[in-house]
Order: C-alpha cells, then sequence, then structure tokens
C-alpha cells in the first residue's frame, strides 16, 4: 500500500462532515477547512512511524487539530499507540479500505496520576539496598527489594538448615515465612516443619550475584 491510497477515503470522510478538503498544502499531506473553523491537518503513513509522530508534531504549531491516518492493519495493538497520541494531542484515523474509524480526536490531555503505583515505586525505591543494576541491563534479572531478601535468606541457609524463626531473626527480613513457603526463584526447600535449606539453586544464584549479597 502507498499514502495515496489512503488519501480517498480519508477525503471522503472529511468531506462527510462538510469540509472543503485538499492534497498537498504545503509542507501538509491533507488539509481541510468547514467555513471560519480552524483547518485540520492529516498526515497519512502506511503504518505508526516515529517520523509520522513528528510529523504529526510539527504541524500542531499550524493548528490544534492534527490527525495521523493509517492502514487499519498496520498494527496489532493500538492502546500503547492510542496513549502517545492522546499524551501529544494528536488524532488518530484508521483507515480500513473505503472506510476511516476516527480512533481518537486531538485535543489537550493531563493524565491523570496513579498514587497506587506511584507508592509502589517509591517503597520498592526504599526497600531497596544499593543499586545492583545497570540502566538497560537485560543478560542479569533486575535486583529488586524482594531478591535481595531472598539473597539474604539464602546467604544465612549456607551453613545448613535452619528453622523460620532463626532466619528472620538473623537476616532481618520480617517476610522470611511467606517467602520460604512461596519459594517463587526455587532457592528454598522444606526439609521439616519450619525448616528450611538451600537448593542447588539457591546455590548458583549466591555465586550470581555475589557482588549484590556480598553488599547486603
Amino acid at each position: 500500500m502507498r499514502e495515496v491510497e489512503l488519501y480517498p477515503a480519508v477525503k471522503r470522510f472529511l468531506e462527510g462532515q462538510g469540509y472543503e478538503v485538499k492534497a498537498e498544502v504545503g509542507a501538509c499531506d491533507v488539509m481541510a477547512r468547514r467555513g471560519d473553523e480552524p483547518p485540520v491537518i492529516v498526515e497519512l503513513k502506511t503504518g505508526f512511524t516515529l517520523t509520522l509522530v513528528l510529523q504529526g508534531v510539527e504541524r500542531l504549531a499550524l493548528t490544534d487539530l492534527v490527525y495521523l491516518a493509517v492502514p487499519e492493519k498496520s498494527q496489532r495493538d493500538w492502546a500503547p499507540i492510542l496513549r502517545l497520541c492522546r499524551r501529544l494531542g494528536l488524532g488518530l484515523l484508521l483507515v480500513h479500505g473505503n472506510h476511516v474509524e476516527a480512533r481518537l480526536d486531538p485535543g489537550p490531555y493531563a493524565p491523570r496520576k496513579n498514587a497506587a503505583r506511584r507508592a509502589r515505586l517509591l517503597r520498592e525505591f526504599q526497600h531497596r539496598q544499593g543499586d545492583g543494576n545497570q540502566g538497560g541491563q537485560t543478560r542479569r534479572p533486575v535486583m529488586t527489594a524482594y531478591r535481595q531478601d531472598a539473597l539474604r535468606l539464602a546467604r544465612a541457609l549456607v551453613a545448613g538448615p535452619l528453622k523460620v524463626s532463626v532466619l528472620r531473626s538473623q537476616t532481618g527480613v520480617v517476610r522470611a515465612g511467606t517467602m520460604l513457603r512461596d519459594d517463587v526463584y526455587g532457592w528454598f526447600e522444606r526439609q521439616a516443619r519450619g525448616v528450611y535449606v538451600l537448593t542447588p539453586k539457591g546455590a548458583a544464584a549466591l555465586q550470581t550475584f555475589a557482588d549484590v549479597a556480598a553488599a547486603l
């Protein structure tokens, strides 16, 4: 598909709403006017790309009514794209054959802050000791506060089986009982009631995260 193949459907869509439509006006792919209302500008692309977004942002210097138009089948998941367009104040038109769907109209956007998510982030930040990660890392699992607590428990179990109460006292990990029972990483094994040992996988984790474990 070429960009020019999107134009007829977009033109009919806008004309159906009473706009006069013309193509390639200045740097704009499509420009539409309806009486004395502010102009509508549409940028066409065969896929949702950074170039298209940058063009749309540039057109916002001319009018608040800027749409990006792409084929409906050019993307599977439109949710993150809709969030991006909403943040930028851009509209989105999806073209399917001769049909055009206005998925989003342009307009100012003030996102609501998610207090619960922010609180979780702050708790995670506060509970982590040191900085055991590198921004952008992909080869090693992220060192979370939970994983740090798991390393504390694993390090204590190197000496041999211990009761949960002893582990909690030695490591200061208040949630030791729950962590040992859930065994999210496969590091711990229940030997007897309330008594746990370190698994080979847990011993290997202490080697993998030796730098972090030493700093805890």
